[in-house]
């Protein structure tokens, strides 16, 4: 089996790409780096660092906190086509049709991947029609734009729902992929809340389901043997690449990204 999802402009060529041979179980995966960036100046450093989603946000309003359509516009119009750019539409309360004006908004903004933030739902039905509601938003307005289903490993400390879940909603849903990311941070990362095994197993029923499957939270150079051990498509930082990172305040920087990219690359 064979899932590729492709972007080529000026000799780039991003591939996330499945592998399994008939008969095996393990996947054969290359992790691909997504940088969450605030602001245009921030996409920029990204972008020269080798980064290959640039993923655009506000922290200042959570996890996956919205970003302005024009941030998200303006730097589609700088880089063009030379880079996927992923857009979060926020830490999303149990609103579906809200969430679905933000996702149209944020693809019409020129977004390739539209990440949701599956806060506010606490049960499986919930997520379930939420995600439905996005998907078919996105789609209708193109159906090249990829829909992520995102959840929180930290979900028991403000009753939402489990990020296990995801695989079968955004399988149900029609999504493209899924993420796991944590909260509310404080110094704690993806791996204090779910462990080896459990990531392990999240990210093999995910590519069951040919979902892409990214990972975030808190994450750093020593975690990357960990994430590629899961077989995760995606590893998601900020912190990791800011200078004088504070609380996820700090700057994206050309250098950071380019270290990042070099322990990936050359693990």
């Amino acid at each position: 089996m064979l899932k590729a999802i492709k972007h080529r402009s000026n000799n780039i060529c991003l591939n996330f790409c499945i592998i399994k041979k008939d008969g095996e179980d393990n996947m054969k995966n290359t992790l691909k780096l997504l940088v969450s960036v605030s602001e245009v100046d921030e996409a920029l450093d990204a972008f020269k660092g080798g980064v290959d989603i640039i993923d655009i946000k506000n922290p200042k309003e959570g996890a996956l906190g919205a970003n302005f359509p024009w941030v998200i516009a303006k730097v589609r119009d700088i880089l063009g086509e030379k880079v996927w750019i992923s857009a979060t539409i926020g830490d999303m309360p149990n609103l579906p049709g809200t969430a679905s004006l933000a996702a149209l908004g944020a693809a019409y903004s020129g977004a390739n991947y539209v990440k949701v933030g599956l806060f506010g739902t606490s049960s499986f039905n919930e997520a379930l029609y939420m995600m439905k509601s996005v998907v078919r938003s996105v789609k209708d307005y193109s159906s090249k734009v990829k829909v992520i289903a995102s959840g929180y490993a930290d979900h028991t400390e403000f009753g939402s729902l489990s990020p296990l879940l995801l695989p079968n909603i955004a399988y149900k849903s029609g999504a493209d992929g899924v993420l796991i990311d944590v909260k509310n941070k404080g110094g704690l990362n993806l791996f204090d809340f779910l462990d080896l095994s459990q990531l392990q197993i999240f990210v093999k029923e995910s590519h069951k389901f040919n979902l892409i499957v990214a990972l975030a939270g808190g994450l750093d150079k020593e975690d990357i043997p960990q994430i590629q051990d899961t077989g995760a498509d995606i590893i998601g930082v900020r912190r990791a690449v800011c200078e004088k990172c504070d609380n996820r305040f700090g700057k994206v920087r050309e250098k950071f990204v380019s270290d990042f990219v070099k322990m990936i690359r050359f693990r």
